[in-house]
């Protein structure tokens, strides 16, 4: 026979006392410091979102203003008084359904109840669930009584949705947000009540059950109840998953290495399979976008060399863009192909201080010092007063000494000098370039007024793209897909 007098996780562990609340100091504190300076507001307004305390909150809140010796932030659990408020029996404290207690009609027979002193406690307490559902007629009807209400009477809103409240109730109230609570206290709170309960549980079931719940101590609270049915006195991970369709972290870590990678025929492998499992595709796209935030923050602390900032966060903006997507789509699996194969694109792609850093970096030391001096198009032996980039002598005083007094010095740098040029003659994209009816390529950026000959000679080419660092040649080729090219603009005239 079913026990009648059973009650679910969520109410038998429903806080009693103010410390007891979970995720919610700054509100503790601040209804604390009010009893304690008797500086009691008549109107307060509990917003956030679902399962963070707003209606227990409420409920503590009354219970520390009527109780026998109050009022006080700690109430004696043998109060009665506050017992009978927790219980919802207080004729004092009266907790209304916004939804279903919506209309003018009902909010004027509470308005007229409002004048009558309370029976047994302190402060008539009105709490108003959902107060974001009321008419515009009944919020109307409720201003004059909450701009002015008698002395004994007290009001207490709770929404998840602050939005739909006239701005002329907000103005009369203190506000009060109510954040969802992370992760970390809501899996401490569940251990907590396994150990209490006599519950053997995983420690990765906990963590799963905590992210699913997405801030809602409720949630958790209902989910773990829900897994004790199932599985009894053992927990674990895999009940969790199956349960619920999630995708383990090491399913996640292989989706993200995949996307890293490039390798649209495994996701789409992968894909294939959480259909057949039944995975569910939004959670799991939530969980791949918060391990790639992850990686970003290692990134930006330098604690993550592999993968560049800019790209990351191209990944992510293109699985945020696939959220609405997945979740309402028609089709959530063909949604979840096209995020990923977006995402896989969007990691391809670099940009530009990327690209020269990379450059940079597989340069040899002389080159890279080359390139300080040589930044526009500045060719080795031209006259820099003459030059049309119009480079200042200040910056390159050191290069025409070296140059004056030893000829040496070229002839061990000549092969950095040309892979230089060959760096600056390449144009990133080269679908930017004209092309000449010989098929031949010509960036317009690098056309001089300068009277010049253009020189093309495939050997020439395919003998410096060897002499390149095998680095750079890798970056140019694979990376920047750019094609070999030579560009040679010398004015006679201009040689010294």
């Amino acid at each position: 026979m079913a026990d009648s007098n059973y009650k679910v996780i969520a109410r038998r562990w429903r806080p009693k006392q103010f410390s007891e609340l979970v995720g919610q100091d700054h509100i503790v504190r601040t209804l604390g410091n009010a009893i304690e300076m008797d500086r009691i507001a008549h109107a307060f307004l509990f917003v956030g979102p679902r399962g963070t305390g707003k209606t227990t909150s409420a409920r503590l809140f009354a219970k520390s203003l009527n109780w026998e010796n109050g009022p006080s932030l700690e109430v004696p659990n043998d109060s009665e008084i506050g017992n009978a408020i927790m219980d919802g029996r207080c004729l004092d404290v009266i907790e209304i359904d916004g939804a279903s207690n919506n209309s003018v009609d009902q909010v004027r027979d509470l308005r007229d109840e409002c004048q009558y002193a309370p029976a047994q406690c302190r402060f008539k307490i009105y709490v108003i669930d959902e107060v974001h559902m009321l008419s515009q007629a009944a919020f109307n009807a409720l201003l004059k009584t909450l701009e002015e209400p008698p002395p004994h009477v007290k009001f207490v809103f709770a929404t998840t949705e602050s939005q739909k409240v006239l701005p002329t109730i907000v103005s009369r109230c203190q506000r009060f947000e109510f954040r969802p609570i992370s992760a970390s206290l809501i899996q401490d709170k569940l251990s907590e009540i396994c150990e209490s309960e006599g519950i053997d549980s995983e420690v990765e079931a906990l963590q799963a059950i905590s992210r699913m719940a997405m801030g809602g101590m409720r949630d958790a609270q209902s989910m773990l109840d829900q897994m004790i049915s199932f599985c009894g006195k053992k927990i674990t991970q895999q009940n969790v998953l199956d349960i619920y369709g999630l995708a383990s972290q090491e399913r996640i870590e292989n989706l993200a290495a995949n996307i890293n990678s490039g390798d649209l025929g495994k996701l789409l492998e992968i894909t294939e399979t959480f259909a057949s499992e039944g995975i569910d595709f939004y959670r799991a796209l939530l969980d791949l976008s918060d391990y790639f935030r992850r990686s970003l923050i290692k990134s930006l602390k330098g604690k993550n060399e592999d993968a560049y900032p800019e790209s990351l966060v191209r990944i992510l903006d293109s699985l945020q863009n696939g959220e609405e997507l997945v979740r309402s789509g028609l089709s959530d699996k063909t949604n979840f192909e096209i995020t990923l194969i977006r995402a896989v694109e969007s990691s391809r792609s670099r940009s530009i201080d990327s690209v020269i850093r990379a450059i940079s970096q597989s340069l040899p030391e002389r080159s890279k010092k080359k390139t300080e001096f040589v930044e526009q198009k500045s060719i080795r032996g031209v006259s820099l007063d003459q030059h049309p980039g119009g480079i200042d002598k200040s910056e390159v005083s050191s290069l025409t000494e070296t140059k004056d007094t030893t000829n040496s010095f070229q002839e061990s740098t000549e092969k950095s000098d040309e892979m230089v040029e060959e760096v600056q003659h390449i144009d990133v994209p080269i679908e930017s370039s004209n092309e000449s009816a010989d098929g031949e390529k010509f960036s317009q950026e690098n056309e001089s007024p300068n009277k010049s000959s253009q020189i093309v000679d495939p050997e020439m080419i395919l003998k410096r793209k060897n002499n390149l660092p095998e680095g750079l040649k890798k970056i140019l080729e694979e990376d920047i897909k750019a094609e070999f090219v030579t560009l040679e603009k010398i004015d006679e005239d201009q040689l010294v």
